[in-house]
């Protein structure tokens, strides 16, 4: 159950997004749903996501709701509490590695090098978060691993744009790459949900390698 494998295969693109009003997550979530969107992740970078989370996780039911920026194992039990899918951090250490590897959800482990990779896999996972992809070497880097170490697949995140993810989406460990320009500020704060479910619609048609 830990592994998320099968949670990289529901969309190209997984939105990364923060929110700072709760009123606007249900409405998020249902306009990237809207465009084809069927997952997303939930950044715990504001006082008031857990809440946002609670809410899309018992309102749109349509939607694989992940919770990310999991820095700690009380923020891994907070989200899991409030109703997350599955969790996924920037980073890893062993104390939080071990604690997220008991609960019963699937976990997406950042790394950014070899030797993290290697250690998050001698753990039985082979689904990881690469970030931040593009200051940490982006496709190329990418491609290098997948010749030594061919069994894990990544989602890089950061840095990533609709014009740069077919780069990533070409390589053969990537499955799906994080986002978060699905979820613009302006069109969140400015309630443009139709813009939001266009960006979803764009980011849902991309191929993958």
């Amino acid at each position: 159950m830990a592994d998320a494998t099968s949670a990289l295969h529901v969309s190209p693109v997984i939105p990364v997004v923060t929110i700072a009003d709760p009123q606007h997550a249900v409405p998020v979530a249902r306009a990237l749903v809207a465009g084809g969107i069927s997952i997303i992740e939930l950044t715990l970078r504001t006082d008031s996501a857990l809440e946002s989370l609670e809410r899309i996780a018992s309102e749109v039911p349509d939607i694989l709701v992940g919770a990310g920026t999991i820095l700690t194992p009380a923020q891994a039990d907070a989200a899991m509490a409030a109703g997350a899918q599955f969790l996924v951090s920037p980073g890893v250490t062993p104390a939080l590695l071990d604690h997220m590897l008991q609960l019963d959800v699937p976990v997406l482990p950042g790394v950014a090098t070899v030797g993290e990779v290697m250690a998050v896999l001698e753990r039985g996972i082979t689904a990881m978060k690469f970030f931040p992809a593009g200051p940490a070497g982006g496709p190329d880097y990418l491609a290098a691993i997948g010749a030594p170490v061919p069994a894990v697949q990544f989602c890089p995140t950061g840095g990533i744009s609709l014009a740069s993810a077919p780069d990533y989406l070409s390589l053969a460990n990537v499955t799906c790459v994080g986002g978060s320009w699905l979820t613009p500020r302006a069109a969140v704060e400015g309630e443009d949900w139709q813009e939001i479910t266009r960006l979803a619609r764009e980011a849902a048609g991309l191929p993958r390698g």
